[in-house]
Formats: C-alpha cells, structure tokens, sequence
C-alpha cells in the first residue's frame, strides 16, 4: 500500500540562491508560513521563506482538509471566518483546482449530553450569524446513505468547505513565487542572528540573511528552534494517523466526526479517514510542560494515548540537542522531513468502525495510509504574537489541530502584525506571555 500521497521524491520546486537580503524571513513552509509571505508580497514587502524540507511536506498537507467554522474556540472564530473568504479568493487567485468544496461539516452525537454541548457553540454560531443548526435524530440519519446506527443528534454548518491540503499549500506557495517571494526549499535555518537583543539577520546551512524581522511558523519544530535562544513556548506534538480510501460510493458529500471515526468525501471520489485519539510521545519538553497540559487533560482525558519516548531526531526525543550554533549541523538538517509512520492499531480501527457505522461497504480499500505530527498548545489554541524579549521576532505556533482551514486568515493577521497594522481582530487570547503571566490556562475546543 502507498504511503503518504504526497511524494517526497518529486523534484524541488523552490531552490536558491540564498538572497543576502531581506526585509522578512520567514522560517517554515506550512500553510501558515505561506499565507503570512503570500500577503506580505501583497503589500510589496520583500520576503524570503526557508523550509528545512518541502513546502507543505509535513502537518500542512497531511491534516485532513477542513477548513470549518463549525466547533471553534470562540476567539478563533472570527480568523477563521475571515480565512474561509480568503480561501475563495485565494483558490481563484491560484488558477489551479485545490479541490475547494463548500460541502459542509457535520458533528455526530452519540448522547443528549453531547447535544446539550452543541448548543453552547449555537449561541456563538448565532452571534456570527453562521448557518449552523441542530438535528434531530430522523434528521441526521437522512445526511447519510446507508449509515446503520441512530445518533442521538448532530450539529452541521452547510456553507463549511473542504479541500486537498497536499494541493492548496503548494498552489498557494506557488502563487506567492509568483508575487515575488523567494521561497528556498531544503534549507534550514540554523539560528538568528541576534545584535543588542534584536533580529539582525538569520543563519541557515547555505549562510546568512541580512533582515530585521522574523516570523517562525515551523509548526511542530518552533518550539525547538526558539529554545536555542531562550525563548520557552509550551508546545507539544501528537501523532495522528490518517489514511485514504479508493474511489467508493458516495455516503456523504462533506465531513463528518463521530466518537470513533471521522471522514470526509475526497476530489478523487474516495474518503478521508481518522480515528478519535491520537498518541504523544513523552520527551523533556513533555515533562518540563506537564502542569500546563492538566487543564486540557482533565477536559479531554480520552483524546490521547502515550509513549514514552519519541524516534531519533524528532522535536521532543530524548536525544535531540536543545542547543546548538550556527556553525554546526542542526537538528532541522537531520531531519528534513517530520515522517511519522501511521499507527497500525489506529488503521485497523479506522477500517472497523467505519465499515460498522456504514455496513453496505464489505471492504475499505485503503489507497493510501501516513500519519502526521501536530503542533498542540495547553489551551488548544495558537500563539500569534511577537517576542518581546527579542525585537523583530514574530511566532505563528501552535496550531493545534485548526490550522489548514484558519490558515490564510492567520495568515492575513500575522502580515499586518508584523508591518505594525491595524490586526481587525483580538489577539489576546493568543499571546506568549499568557503562560508566564499568572493567567488561568483555559482549554478551547478539542483537537
């Protein structure tokens, strides 16, 4: 069975020469990464973005291609709102067919507590006049072709959308080399080049960028990187196992999550599908965060399993070097592309319980299986801030889970935090220092 549809063996499409200027460098090649250049060059603001490894290679393209309002924390809510129009705008500004789809996302209820849950996110839904609802029972069931069980009830929004995440990144990386940013693939930037407390420059493998102003939107790698100067986020990354089915019958045109199995109808007529946990590896940083995750756990104790040490060289294994210099190989280099294998046990889940709730299927035809790491904080909700203690040091982190569909809006914001601008949105929920200010960690929706 094929791994992960994205192939690694493709030729590079972004390569050098390292500019030795620039008035932003961005570190990481994620959707966010990629938004926040698309609209820097926008405002003709020159841009470098440096990827240790492929555009959208890891989180960016292995997540499972919601972009929904639907469930969000509240504080989000309005970014994401925002980046669901960009989507749109951006999917035309490409030229290229990123399977955008205005099918809708459901949430299945297997109880009336759970729907009693619902209705405390229609009263947001309500403020923002969204066009979610509730469903009863008979309701829900029609949604769906074949499904063999009753829920109790579900919550859907009808104008959420879907796209193929392995294609919208790269497209919209394309877009922004078109707006003139230099994108360089394969290169890792090493450390910052720091003078008097502020961003002087960046050094990565192939030498030094002269530039002002950094964002680090390396997904699950930023928390690593910014340690080796000092700066403590309390980021973690959780396994989570995907896979994608042959082309089948359609049982639903949009996405849906249930306790056990959520799916979503692919562009190749096949479906997306996941299983309600994932799986954290205990390293350092695990431990020297624990008290900060309590909140979330206490909130989700059902949502994560454990193990209890990473591979070699990822971000939080035992043996990875916390600290390291310019002139030296870094842990970027040794790991150019964040491949966790897919969790068998979670494959075998997946096929059961999906095959259970829609019976008319005798076999799931797996065309595909990979897994992905995400990058979670203690609160379930992103960083987006600049550093204080270092001037001219952005931090788009930390997306846990949201951060295909929040995307461009992220994206949009981080664009005009860094040049100063008016933001359109209260980031205060997403601020670094709320985990050294005394603030009460205060857990968003999970994962």
């Amino acid at each position: 069975m094929p791994a992960f549809p994205f192939s690694l063996n493709d030729p590079i499409q972004h390569h050098g020469p390292l500019p030795k200027i620039s008035d932003v460098v961005i570190i990481g090649g994620g959707v966010i990464g990629v938004s926040a250049a698309l609209f820097l060059a926008k405002r003709k603001i020159s841009v470098t973005l440096i990827e240790k490894g492929r555009i959208a290679a890891e989180q960016s393209s292995r997540n499972w291609g919601w972009i929904r309002k639907q469930g969000r924390d509240a504080d989000e809510l309005p970014i994401v709102i925002e980046a669901c129009r960009l989507w749109q705008e951006l999917a035309a500004e490409c030229g290229e067919d990123i399977g955008l789809n205005r099918t809708g996302v459901t949430y299945l209820a297997n109880s009336d507590k759970q729907m009693a849950g619902f209705e405390s996110f229609m009263k947001l839904a309500s403020a923002y006049d969204l066009d979610t609802r509730l469903l009863d029972s008979g309701q829900t069931a029609s949604l769906f072709k074949g499904m063999s069980r009753r829920f109790a009830g579900s919550m859907t929004t009808p104008s959420d959308m879907r796209a193929e995440p392995w294609l919208a990144v790269p497209a919209l990386a394309r877009l922004a080399a078109r707006l003139g940013v230099t994108i360089i693939e394969n290169c890792a930037a090493r450390t910052l080049d720091l003078s008097s407390g502020k961003v002087s420059g960046v050094w990565t493998e192939a030498g030094r960028i002269e530039t002002s102003t950094v964002l680090v939107a390396g997904g699950a790698w930023s928390s690593l990187f910014l340690r080796n100067h000092g700066v403590s986020i309390p980021q973690l990354a959780v396994r989570a196992t995907v896979a994608a089915t042959e082309p089948m019958a359609e049982i639903h045109a949009g996405a849906a999550a249930g306790a056990d199995v959520a799916f979503r109808r692919r562009q190749d007529g096949g479906y997306t599908l996941a299983p309600g946990s994932h799986r954290l590896y205990l390293g350092p940083d695990a431990f020297r965060h624990a008290t900060k995750y309590l909140p979330a756990l206490v909130a989700h104790p059902f949502g994560t399993r454990y193990s209890p040490a990473a591979p070699e060289f990822y971000p939080d294994s035992w043996s990875t070097p916390r600290s390291w210099t310019a002139d030296a190989e870094s842990p970027f280099e040794r790991m150019r592309v964040l491949n966790p294998a897919p969790e068998q046990s979670s494959l075998d889940a997946i096929s059961r319980n999906f095959k259970r709730l829609f019976p008319q299927f005798q076999t799931v035809r797996l065309k595909a299986t990979w897994a992905g790491m995400i990058d979670a904080m203690p609160d379930i909700v992103p960083i987006v801030d600049r550093v204080e203690a270092v001037t001219g040091l952005f931090v788009a982190t930390g997306m846990s889970g949201h951060g295909f569909g929040i995307g461009p809006g992220i994206g949009r914001v981080v664009s005009d935090l860094i040049q100063g601008n008016a933001i359109g949105h209260n980031l205060n929920r997403f601020r670094l220092s709320r985990f050294t200010d005394g603030s009460r960690i205060r857990p968003g929706p999970a994962i």
